[in-house]
C-alpha cells in the first residue's frame, strides 16, 4: 500500500447511526463496522488527519426517527459532522468545500451501507477528483452479496480497497 499523507487525507465515515447500525447487516455486523471505523478514526486523529462523520436526516419531517444520531462515542472534539439528506454525502452538504478548505485531495471511506451511502459518496468524490481508498472490513450492506459486489466490482473502479488496519498503517509508513 502506498503511504497516505495525513495532511492531505481525510477519513469519511458514512451513516454510523443507531438505527442503521442495528439493522441486520452482512458480511460484518453493525458493531463490527463501528469497531473497525472507530479504530480507523483513532489512527487518523493520532496522525493529525481529519475525520468527517456523515449522518443522514430524512427531509420534510418534523422529527427524525429514534436512533438518528451518530453512535455514542464515535465523534470526538475536532471531528466534523456532516448532515446529508440524500444517499451520498456530497449533494448540498458543503462537504467538498470543507475538504478542499483543509487541503484534502485523498479520502478513505467506510460505513454503512457499502453499496448505497458509501458507494454513492465514492461516485461523487470521484467526480470531484479525489483519490479514494475503501476500508472493506469497516463497511457492510443489507446482504453479503451486495457488499461483495460493491467491493469486488464497483469500488475498485474508483479507488483501492484495503483493510482498516492496512489503511491506518499507511498513514505512518
Amino acid at each position: 500500500m502506498t503511504r497516505l499523507d495525513p495532511q492531505r487525507t481525510a477519513l469519511v465515515v458514512i451513516d454510523l447511526m443507531d438505527r442503521i447500525v442495528g439493522l441486520p447487516l452482512a458480511p460484518h455486523s453493525g458493531q463490527e463496522v463501528v469497531a473497525a471505523s472507530s479504530a480507523l478514526a483513532t489512527a487518523f486523529r493520532k496522525a493529525g488527519a481529519p475525520v468527517f462523520l456523515v449522518r443522514v436526516e430524512r427531509p420534510g419531517v418534523d422529527e427524525q426517527p429514534p436512533g438518528s444520531d451518530l453512535v455514542a462515542g464515535l465523534a470526538e472534539d475536532g471531528d466534523t459532522v456532516v448532515v446529508k439528506r440524500t444517499v451520498g454525502a456530497f449533494h448540498r452538504t458543503g462537504l467538498d468545500e470543507l475538504l478542499r478548505g483543509q487541503g484534502i485531495d485523498t479520502l478513505v471511506l467506510c460505513g454503512i451501507a457499502t453499496n448505497m451511502g458509501v458507494e454513492s459518496t465514492a461516485r461523487a468524490a470521484a467526480d470531484h477528483d479525489y483519490e479514494l481508498h475503501f476500508a472493506e472490513d469497516a463497511m457492510a450492506a443489507l446482504t453479503a452479496e451486495e457488499h461483495s459486489a460493491a467491493v469486488a466490482q464497483d469500488l475498485p473502479r474508483f479507488g483501492k480497497v484495503a483493510t482498516a488496519a492496512g489503511l491506518a498503517a499507511a498513514l505512518w509508513n
